[in-house]
């Protein structure tokens, strides 16, 4: 017998099937059968899905991102692009999905919160804590009363429109001018609005109008949103003792201001 031979004979001799091994074979093939047979019976098919219900995502755009119809099996499932449907929709930051036997889906859904109200013209969109616009503002809500606005003029802003997301400085000076209150200028106003234009960038005024406080344009480097408090501090000191004769204030930087007083009759 040649070397050659007896290496075959021990190879197979090492993989001789025994009881057990059979045994093991015949376990895997039946539990193969039963895993089909599970995916082909009817038993196991989907009957029910259960959608919560959204503030600004109806229940027909849910309906269309599950896109599973009842009768589906189960084990076909796959949770995974349901879920990356569902977070494709704009109102929605996340989305889980869960398949429970015999025959139901469940979705939970985490929404969006808004921080702020984007005015450009008539339109008014939400704004999250990430920049993105997400719905249509409702005209009179519980859940977006007390929501700072900002009145966007630039002619670029009208692209702007659900599903695309504010430029990261935008939205930070827009987050700290739009928590400002007349309090914390010591302001007597009774409220204050946030404008952006193209010529003067972001601007405060009181509500009804009495003055104007230009802030600039905002940089990534040069000119960050991060002088902001600094600015802020100036406008209150401007202000003390002066605010019924200023009309128009310009904030170069966290130190340097200068205003415009009112037009007056007086010689």
């Amino acid at each position: 017998m040649g070397p050659r031979r007896a290496g075959i004979r021990a190879i197979v001799g090492r993989w001789r099937l025994t009881a057990p091994r059979a045994a093991a074979i015949l376990g895997l093939l039946a539990s193969a059968g039963a895993i089909y047979g599970l995916a082909a019976t009817p038993a196991f098919t989907l009957a029910r899905t259960e959608l919560p219900e959204l503030r600004w995502t109806t229940h027909d755009a849910l309906t269309r991102a599950v896109a599973t119809p009842d009768g589906s099996s189960l084990f076909r499932i796959r949770a995974g692009p349901i879920e990356d449907r569902l977070r494709s929709l704009p109102g929605i930051a996340d989305a889980r999905v869960t398949v429970s036997l015999p025959d139901t889906i469940a979705v939970t859904i985490e929404e969006r919160e808004a921080i702020l109200i984007w005015a450009i013209g008539d339109v008014r969109l939400l704004v999250d804590r990430e920049g993105v616009l997400f719905a249509d503002a409702p005209p009179a809500s519980v859940a977006t009363a007390g929501l700072p606005r900002i009145v966007d003029t630039r002619p670029e802003s009208v692209l702007l429109a659900i599903g695309a997301a504010l430029d990261p400085i935008d939205l930070d000076a827009a987050t700290r001018l739009g928590s400002l209150v007349p309090a914390d200028i010591r302001s007597s106003a009774a409220g204050l609005l946030v404008t952006i234009t193209e010529a003067s960038g972001f601007v405060v005024r009181t509500i009804p109008r009495t003055w104007t406080a230009v802030f600039g344009l905002y940089t990534p480097n040069l000119r960050t949103p991060a002088i902001i408090p600094g600015q802020v501090r100036l406008l209150r000191s401007l202000l003390t003792g002066r605010e019924d004769i200023i009309d128009r204030m310009i904030l170069a930087d966290e130190d340097s201001g200068t205003f415009i007083p009112k037009a007056t009759t007086a010689p």
